[in-house]
């Protein structure tokens, strides 16, 4: 039996779960051992430990040049001392571009199950992933797994049906009879779904499998090469995926070098000499937007980025404040706001936000906010865990220069010691006050724990300034809270025409942070926070050419 038909049933489930947009998941997102396995984490735990000061050396690639790693544990702030395989740009182009004639040849039917059967082998190693990823990002547990793994799969497969589906939207061959009066036009047709070339996958420090498996299955499954060039600072996650992959390939007779990690260090990056080499025809891309920009005035690529924006939540009138201001502090404390989707801008009127029970003031709305974020961050059981700890040192510095910014500061920033380890280097939220009027202070993304709380004269001008800072700088998540429908219709059109997706009225356990595969389009490619999304069509098409053959054909019955 082929890996098609051994995953024809997740493959057609998946393409089915892309068209109904109901809740659907190919991978639990609970570290169960139901699941996993009773020893699934115990062992996925002792298996990243053992690569800790070895050389990684899963990765099918023959013939390093050179050995790299310079990744270091938040947790520990300790080197993990992880070596990777490193070659020269001219050896991993020259391995892509023949690889690109093996892979091309592949039918879309067993494209997909080789990379179907890589995600299954890939659920194997969700724990060792996880950890990889805490000791990486500094993600907490929970969503080091969630994320890198079971989440991030789903991306990947969503990824894989609508290439799939696309690949397939079009007959292969067809026979075309037009009627001339006394005679026919007959042709036999043919068209080809032809790959662009190499593809480039760039990864980003935060988040290494979830940002960079869409883009690198979206190319796969399209027939494109691919050389995944990791963060320096967050390698393992995504080595483990690929090294998976390259053991399928191998095992189908294919060419390893169909997917390929491409290491560097901090001193010595070789992402723009692989952006701008010609055989490079598609760019992925997670980061901040200087660069991305700077990829996207690339000529002769089809770049797809995600870049910086500036979130927004709007509040008009609640149901319950409690329950909302415990919601949003949440949201800005979970992985200590390192994510693309994470909240900073919270516009409130100064008269108040509505209430059943009457209007909560701004003052009052504010110390909510500041002792929801203290009893969160004070909760020995949930605190540690939910902030994580700070990837980057620069978002340290990032939280000092806010403290010069003038307005008032509702909660100080602090550090916060982690019980499992001593030396994490965390850091809790900072709530600030502004006035709307400051928008030079609000209208750049402030990357981490960083909460402003900006007064503005109504609901009308919140939604203004959130829509403005959607279309000039970008926005990837939008909360709102209204109990007025009138209110509600008029938000969601005003960001909708800021290409800003909008979250209404969420308390409980869902937040504005995340987002569904095969059902929420992460990031919409409308506005300045990114050119693509995952998953919609578009974000598959530009990676093949349809191209058409034809010849006489003899009259047909």
């Amino acid at each position: 039996m082929s890996l098609y038909d051994s995953h024809k049933d997740i493959l057609d489930r998946a393409v089915k779960a892309l068209h109904e947009r109901t809740f659907w998941a190919q991978y639990p997102e609970h570290p169960s051992p139901k699941i996993y396995g009773e020893d699934a984490d115990k062992l996925g735990q002792e298996k990243f430990k053992a690569l800790m000061g070895k050389k990684y050396d899963e990765l099918k690639q023959a013939d390093p040049e050179n050995w790299i790693g310079v990744e270091e544990s938040p947790y520990l702030q300790e080197p993990l001392n992880i070596q990777y395989p490193a070659f020269s740009v001219d050896t991993l182009i020259s391995r892509s571009e023949a690889a690109y004639h093996a892979w091309r040849k592949v039918s879309a039917e067993d494209r997909a199950g080789i990379l179907i059967e890589s995600l299954e082998r890939m659920k194997k190693r969700f724990f060792e992933v996880a950890y990889a990823t805490m000791h990486t990002t500094g993600q907490g547990y929970m969503m080091a797994f969630q994320a890198s793994g079971p989440h991030a799969a789903d991306r990947a497969l969503e990824a894989i049906a609508s290439g799939y589906e696309e690949l397939g939207r079009f007959p292969a061959t067809q026979y075309w009879d037009k009627p001339m009066g006394k005679f026919n036009i007959q042709l036999d047709k043919e068209w080809r779904a032809v790959p662009k070339g190499v593809s480039l996958v760039i990864g980003c420090s935060t988040f290494p499998t979830w940002n960079t498996v869409p883009g690198m299955y979206a190319s796969l499954i399209t027939g494109n090469p691919v050389i995944v060039k990791p963060h320096p600072g967050a390698v393992l996650p995504i080595a483990l995926v690929i090294a998976e992959l390259q053991a399928v390939l191998e095992e189908q007779g294919l060419p390893v070098d169909i997917c390929q990690l491409a290491v560097d260090s901090f001193d010595n990056m070789i992402t723009k000499e692989l952006a701008e080499h010609s055989a490079v025809k598609l760019i992925d891309y997670t980061g901040n937007s200087a660069f991305g920009d700077y990829l996207e005035g690339i000529a002769g690529k089809a770049v797809f980025t995600e870049k910086t924006g500036v979130n927004s939540v709007i509040l008009d009138s609640v149901d319950n404040i409690d329950k909302v201001v415990q919601n949003i502090t949440f949201s800005v404390a979970l992985y200590s706001g390192q994510m693309c989707t994470a909240p900073q801008n919270f516009f409130v009127p100064e008269s108040g936000i509505k209430t059943p029970d009457g209007v909560v003031s701004f003052d009052e709305f504010a110390q909510k906010f500041a002792d929801f974020t203290n009893g969160l961050v004070e909760n020995p059981k949930a605190g540690p865990y939910v902030l994580g700890t700070i990837q980057n040192k620069k978002t340290l510095g990032r939280i000092d220069a806010a403290k010069e910014m003038g307005g008032k500061v509702w909660l100080e920033s602090r550090t916060l010691e982690n019980p499992m380890f001593k030396n994490a280097r965390t850091a809790t939220p900072m709530v600030m006050e502004l006035s709307s009027a400051e928008k030079d202070k609000f209208a750049e993304e402030l990357f981490g724990p960083i909460a402003l709380l900006i007064k503005t004269k109504d609901t009308q001008e919140s939604v203004a300034l959130a829509k403005e800072m959607a279309q000039q700088h970008g926005a990837i998540s939008c909360g709102a809270y209204t109990t007025d429908a009138e209110t509600r219709e008029m938000i969601a059109d005003e960001m909708s025409l800021a290409a800003t997706p909008v979250s209404f009225n969420l308390t409980g356990g869902i937040y504005v942070n995340q987002n569904a595969s095969f059902s929420d389009f992460h990031v919409t490619g409308g506005n300045p926070a990114g050119n693509a999304s995952f998953t919609n069509p578009e974000y598959v098409v530009k990676r093949f050419t349809w191209v058409g053959i034809r010849m006489p054909a003899e009259a047909k019955a």
